[in-house]
């Protein structure tokens, strides 16, 4: 993982330039791509750039006590209770082994891919 100390900012933009370019313009795929180049520029632009390393300090050495609100086997079962209305935003899910965290979006109610401790290995490894 970056630290303050050794990341780049402008390679790092550089890099999801280079990769916003593998997919169509207008795609989820570029617009992802894209809307993260910009909350970095946002970060830095508010000058909140150690604030966002701390935080991502934390999340990279979080205990494999992370609280999963729901287990699913399939990506169909944690959909249909996505549409229950039983998600809060924020909740942290295992959908057939893999951990997302749910989004509340202006257009709905989404899944984010947000690996779990147990899917990042021992801390400290690279």
């Amino acid at each position: 993982m970056a630290t303050p100390e050794d990341f780049d900012m402008d390679a790092t933009l550089r890099m999801l330039d280079a990769a916003s370019g593998n997919y169509p313009p207008g795609s989820k795929e570029e617009t992802a791509i894209q809307l993260s180049a910009i909350a970095l520029l946002y970060i830095r632009h508010i000058k909140k750039l150690d604030d966002f390393f701390k935080y991502q300090q934390e999340f990279s050495e979080a205990s494999p006590e992370v609280r999963v609100a729901q287990t699913f086997a399939t990506r169909e079962d944690a959909d249909r209770w996505l549409a229950s209305g039983n998600a809060s935003d924020g909740d942290l899910v295992r959908i057939a082994g893999q951990g997302f965290q749910v989004l509340r979006l202006p257009t709905g109610v989404r899944f984010l891919r947000t690996p779990l401790p147990a899917e990042l290995g021992p801390a400290g490894s690279k």
